[in-house]
């Protein structure tokens, strides 16, 4: 079983610049900063004259890891204890999910409750709820 490491200054740096992008594409683009509706955004039909924006939202979410490989010399470290099987099913479990409660840990969990919006209050009390029996579910049950 692999514990997760302490890491107060990077969560705090990580979590500032989250809120931060949040905060400038509310401001600047009058639009929430939900990654399922950007992504889902970026493919026809909902290709509009929004894409370039979008397409950069999601390109800055992959470029991430090099830069911090380029800044740090080593890529950021990943631990993840499950099979292509488990992947496939979590992936699909999360897309469902995002469809079904119209949105995401990002749009709900960030943005929505920011806003004190209820519906992202259930939403992400939801979510974390089934994170956190999950996770306890495998590692000492499963």
């Amino acid at each position: 079983m692999t514990f997760t490491e302490f890491t107060p200054l990077a969560s705090l740096i990580g979590g500032t610049l989250i809120g931060l992008s949040a905060v400038m594409l509310m401001a600047f683009a009058g639009r929430i900063a939900g990654v399922s509706g950007i992504l889902v955004r970026i493919f026809p039909p909902h290709s509009d004259h929004e894409f370039a924006g979008r397409f950069a939202f999601v390109a800055g979410l992959i470029a991430a890891p090099l830069l911090v490989m380029l800044a740090s010399g080593q890529w950021p470290p990943q631990v993840i204890e499950t099979g292509a099987f488990g992947l496939a099913l979590a992936g699909l479990l999360v897309g469902f999910g995002s469809i079904w409660g119209n949105g995401c840990t990002s749009g709900h969990g960030v943005c929505g409750l920011s806003r004190l919006s209820i519906r992202s209050m259930v939403a992400t009390a939801s979510f974390m709820t089934t994170a956190i029996i999950t996770v306890f579910l495998m590692r000492h049950v499963l």
